[in-house]
């Protein structure tokens, strides 16, 4: 793939200063009979930040993406992109306005009769352009995202990421400010997620382009996005930068979403816990930031008077800040040395945790 243009290259505008929002939800609310889609929903995504929402099957995510590119009309609230509410707009006033927001499909949603180069320049048609200018904007697109080949064929002779890249170049050819990503690597294999999440992530820092990710995977979100929203039920339930929610999640929903992502006490070792006194006292210990690079074994040994040991657990990374799960073995000379170390972690920002005791031959 060619080297990705720059912002005033592409057509777009470069990220703007913080205060500068292409999305304002404010108590956004929409009922369909008794069941209450969405509930209350405020949120705000700044220019050229990659924001995603997360939640399970049937938690309102797919009503919040029709409200945003106006298919939807909440019953509450208000819908801005840009500065612009959209919610109570008539049809007409509502299509330029649509142009500003790209959509990339789970399924894709190519033309299977058209070729690659023409469901590109789709968006372009339907906007007027004439045919040299669609076909010299598609063929900068499909350059953008790796497939400059391919503009002659057609969906079915395509792989699903490729089918993918097609979507994504579509979504971009009428310079949006907004990209809203419905599930987008759903249907892909891991691989193919991974390059298609790496294509996204460059393009935003590129561009300065704005991405709304709406999935259940949580990978998807640890992998690109600077922040993160959690919709349970119709409502926020948690939000927050990336790094944070995933090394302390507060809500019960996201506990639950996080379950194969963080790391957990090995049932070998689980099952021994609470073995009795006498053995070592494990801990949980949470950290980001700063406080993941403690020195925590020596810290816990010395503030103890006793010895520490590394069971479980590692750092990882969310973005560039480190992210640290660590299950300890301690052996202390007492409850209160046992105190004194906890105390100790805890004033340097360490989330921990006493979960028992185990033999010492684990």
């Amino acid at each position: 793939m060619n080297q990705i243009p720059t912002p005033s290259e592409f057509g777009g505008r470069a990220a703007a200063e913080p205060d500068d929002l292409v999305v304002r939800l404010s108590g956004v609310s929409r009922r369909f009979g008794a069941v209450q889609a969405l509930d209350g929903i405020s949120l705000d995504v700044r220019r050229g930040e990659i924001v995603g929402i997360i939640g399970r099957s049937g938690a309102g995510k797919s009503t919040l993406i029709r409200c945003l590119n106006g298919l939807e009309r909440p019953d509450a609230g208000r819908v801005e992109i840009e500065g612009v509410e959209i919610s109570r707009l008539g049809e007409r006033a509502l299509q330029p306005l649509r142009r500003r927001v790209g959509m990339v499909f789970q399924h894709f949603n190519l033309l299977s009769a058209k070729t690659v180069e023409e469901n590109v320049a789709l968006p372009l048609k339907i906007e007027g352009l004439g045919s040299a200018e669609r076909r010299r904007r598609a063929a900068e697109l499909l350059d953008l995202v790796g497939l400059t080949e391919k503009a002659r064929s057609y969906p079915s002779e395509l792989s699903g990421g490729q089918k993918q890249r097609v979507g994504i170049a579509r979504a971009l050819a009428a310079r949006p400010a907004l990209l809203l990503c419905d599930e987008a690597t759903s249907a892909l294999d891991p691989e193919t997620t991974r390059s298609i999440l790496a294509l996204l992530k460059e393009i935003n820092a590129r561009l300065g382009l704005t991405i709304l990710l709406i999935t259940h995977e949580m990978e998807v979100v640890r992998s690109i996005a600077d922040r993160v929203a959690v919709i349970d039920r119709g409502r926020i339930v948690e939000e927050g930068p990336v790094w944070q929610v995933f090394a302390a999640p507060e809500a019960p929903t996201t506990r639950s979403l996080l379950g194969g992502l963080r790391p957990g006490l090995p049932a070998h070792i689980a099952e021994k816990l609470d073995a009795g006194p006498g053995g070592l006292t494990v801990l949980r210990i949470d950290a980001t930031g700063p406080a993941a690079r403690l020195p925590f074994l020596e810290r816990l040994g010395s503030a103890s008077n006793g010895a520490a040991r590394l069971l479980h657990g590692g750092i990882d990374h969310s973005g560039d800040q480190p992210v640290a799960t660590l299950f300890v073995g301690l052996s202390p000379s007492g409850p209160d040395p046992l105190e004194t170390a906890l105390s100790s972690l805890r004033a340097s920002g360490a989330i921990v945790e006493v979960l028992g005791h185990v033999p010492n031959d684990v």
